[in-house]
């Protein structure tokens, strides 16, 4: 590796973490390095480094591996397709989480499959025959060896680093009800035929080589992966918001070469190549117009709800939609470079701080683990000493294992988030995984971005005003017609609007889109002007360009207001002017209030200017004091800092790729379904329906599920710390200690059933 000059950074991708302390066990071990800093993200299971000359990263690899866990080099940026290779789909990488769940569940159904007979016949004395017992070891064997092997290999990872997690727990508790079972089968006198298992509530001396314990083996590993992997099911994705992100660009690009249109891939563009852009096409880079007039949204980039006018000479970005016509542009930045790049980097940065939070079993377990380990081994060394009888003693150590196997643990998080997801789809809510849920708790401030949130997102006719002799039907219909001709969203808005009101429009003569400006033709014989003020100067030749007072203070008071005014003339006259502007979405107004019940204080969020964000601010119920207009994508995530800066806690409501940083950056990210897959993957939590007044609703279904997870992780300790001191004395059969946990278990599950009933 050559040497460098400055830092260098590298993102490895790591393997074999089942926790957060894995996690933090590699930082520590990288940041020991000299010249290194590295932050490990357990939930995107990436390490990001930055080293110093002298370090490779080949290095940096063999730290991990001899932690414990393996790393990999980033894969590199696939080579272009080559000319005559355009048509063969590129060869795309695994899908290795898909990959795993898949392999996951697969473990969990021939587990389960497995488990249950034993645990019946081993319960349910009737059911038990001549010999039962060899059938149940049959079975229970490979749940305990290849089912358990998940729980077992981490175990041993953790031992060789002086660690203890559930997975020793797990471990120890399954391999030795298994071993004393084989031994209680091969050595004892429970192999025998005709031999019955029945219940008794304490541990007889002497009786222990008569009983099995492989339905706490097979069960306890069954229940285990089933809680692990409602856990993996609900987990968020690596990465998933940033291929949404990059997801949004063009795929192909019309590029002129020689003076001809040729279609490649986008990859291909390099810096200085002119491509062309036709209505309804999306940008493929950033660049700058060099040949015709179009507007341009850029609604999913910037949140403006007015699509921008652009010539040549203007600026455009990547991923934005021309509406009208035909452009050429000239790429000024490609790839990384690019605007849409800069704020996928931004939502991955944003995200690295989230995964830091511990779920709360591995806070709790972190010392529950060790302490029952202990127990366990007091247990059986001081028993021995004092009675001498080394059945009894290892009865009521594997007792001790047993009933603190942390089963209802496992089941304490993934059950209630599974019921509390559930339910949340029917009232439109999606909660994206467990680790979100404490923020709900302490959130003071709702941040709800504008356009597409509190706003629809489209333009809509707002008002109609008519000069003193005209008729605002006769306005709305020649000015409608003629908009109608054009594909400007303003015009299509008017036209909607127009139609909606007075009906069926008439046909367009003489049709022209002055670029800029706005459009000219003749309806009805009536020469019709629509459009800027300046189109309306250059068209009525030699007529008084002055507004009459009515329609002055008419547009005066629009443009005030933020909304978007348009002059209309005909017949050598200006007859009105119509205001066009992103209404509120209807339940805004509530929703605000709903949010204000639950203890928050909302503050608005947008990239339009101060006159709109204002005017909404003003129809929602929002302080004046809370509103933060023409405010860039960029931005958006200073403004959520800055106010946690403050000492806040923030939600984040937002619909757009330009609130994707900002929805990773908050505390609490809500994101509006009907919105972009960005947003909603950067997000906690997912409004389906898009409707404002699911968020309160959001936080309050949020909080109670916590809350049933706090629930049943007491509970489930509850039963083990209660039952533990029976355990050491002796006055627990393993066998009992089996059915406690396994009752444990249904309480949890019954607890987290409650959630359906949510309103």
């Amino acid at each position: 590796m050559p040497e460098t000059t400055s830092e260098a950074r590298v993102e490895l991708a790591i393997g074999g973490m089942t926790c957060a302390s894995c996690a933090a066990r590699v930082e520590k071990k990288l940041n020991r390095m000299e010249g290194v800093t590295a932050t490990v993200n357990y939930a995107t299971e990436k390490a990001k480094v930055t080293y110093e000359p002298g370090v490779e990263v080949a290095d940096l690899i063999a730290t991990v591996e001899r932690t414990g866990y393996t790393a990999r080099e980033p894969e590199p940026e696939p080579p272009a397709p080559a000319p005559d290779a355009q048509d063969e789909p590129p060869a795309g990488p695994q899908d290795g989480p898909d990959q795993a769940l898949a392999a996951l569940r697969q473990r969990l159904i021939i587990s389960a499959v497995l488990a249950a007979p034993v645990v019946a016949l081993s319960m349910i004395p009737v059911l038990q025959f001549d010999n039962w017992q060899w059938l149940c070891l049959t079975l229970a064997a490979p749940v305990v060896v290849w089912g358990a092997y998940p729980f077992h290999r981490a175990a041993w990872t953790n031992l060789r680093h002086g660690a203890a997690t559930m997975d020793t727990l797990v471990s120890l508790g399954t391999l030795a009800a298994f071993g004393w079972s084989l031994w209680a089968l091969f050595f004892g006198h429970a192999g025998m035929p005709g031999m019955r298992h029945g219940f008794d509530l304490t541990a007889r001396h002497g009786d222990g080589s008569s009983a099995i314990y492989l339905e706490a083996a097979a069960g306890v590993t069954a229940f285990l992966l089933l809680g692990r992997y409602l856990e993996a099911r609900s987990k968020r994705k690596a990465g998933a918001a940033l291929r949404a992100l990059m997801d949004l660009g063009a795929k192909d690009v019309t590029v002129l070469r020689g003076g001809r249109e040729v279609r490649e891939p986008v990859d291909r563009l390099a810096v200085g190549d002119r491509f062309v852009v036709r209505p309804g096409e999306k940008i493929a880079t950033d660049g700058t117009v060099v040949e015709g007039d179009s507007a341009v949204d850029a609604s999913m980039l910037t949140g403006e709800s007015v699509p921008v006018d652009v010539a040549p000479g203007d600026a455009v970005t990547g991923a934005t939609v021309n509406t009208a016509g035909r452009l050429v542009v000239e790429a000024t930045r490609i790839g990384a470079d690019t605007r849409l790049a800069r704020m996928a980097q931004l939502v991955e940065d944003a995200q690295s701080g989230k995964a830091e939070a511990q779920r709360l079993a591995d806070r709790i377990s972190a010392v529950f683990v060790p302490v029952v380990l202990v127990i366990a081994l007091v247990t059986l060394v001081v028993r021995l000493l004092v009675t001498g009888d080394a059945t009894a003693s290892f009865t009521a150590a594997v007792a001790v294992l047993i009933i603190a196997c942390p089963c209802a643990l496992g089941l304490a998080t993934p059950t209630a988030l599974m019921v509390g997801t559930g339910r949340g789809a029917q009232l439109g809510i999606l909660i994206k995984g467990p680790e979100v849920l404490e923020s709900t708790r302490r959130v003071d401030t709702v941040v709800l971005d504008k356009t597409g949130t509190v706003t629809t997102g489209r333009m809509s006719l707002y008002e109609a005003v008519p000069a003193a002799d005209t008729d605002e039907k006769a306005l709305l219909r020649l000015a409608g017609a003629l908009e109608h001709a054009s594909e400007h969203p303003v015009a299509r808005a008017i036209a909607e609007g127009a139609r909606e009101r007075v009906g069926e429009l008439p046909e367009v003569e003489r049709f022209e889109s002055v670029a800029g400006l706005g459009v000219r033709g003749t309806v009805d014989g009536h020469e019709v002007v629509v459009g800027r003020a300046r189109l309306l100067t250059e068209s009525l030749e030699g007529a008084d360009p002055d507004l009459p007072a009515e329609l002055s203070d008419a547009r005066e008071r629009a443009e005030a207001a933020g909304r978007t005014a348009v002059l209309v003339a005909w017949d050598g006259r200006a007859r009105g002017v119509l205001s066009v502007a992103d209404t509120v979405k209807e339940g805004s107004a509530e929703a605000v209030a709903r949010l204000r019940d639950l203890g928050l204080t909302p503050v608005l969020l947008t990239g339009d200017n101060a006159a709109v964000a204002a005017g909404v601010a003003r129809a929602v119920g929002i302080a004046g004091d809370q509103v933060f207009a023409e405010v860039m994508p960029e931005d958006k995530v200073a403004v959520v800092r800055r106010l946690q800066e403050r000492g806040r806690t923030v939600a984040m409501v937002g619909d757009g790729v330009n609130d994707a940083a900002a929805l990773a950056q908050a505390d609490l990210g809500l994101a509006i379904g009907t919105g972009t897959d960005a947003a909603i993957e950067a997000g906690d939590l997912t409004l389906v329906r898009g409707d404002l007044r699911v968020a309160a609703d959001a936080i309050r279904l949020a909080r109670r599920t916590l809350g049933t997870i706090k629930g049943n992780l007491f509970w489930a300790f509850g039963y083990n710390v209660a039952a533990i001191p029976l355990a050491v004395a002796g006055l627990l059969d393993p066998m009992i200690a089996g059915a406690a946990m396994a009752f444990s278990s249904v309480f949890v599950v019954t607890n987290s059933l409650r959630l359906r009933s949510f309103r």
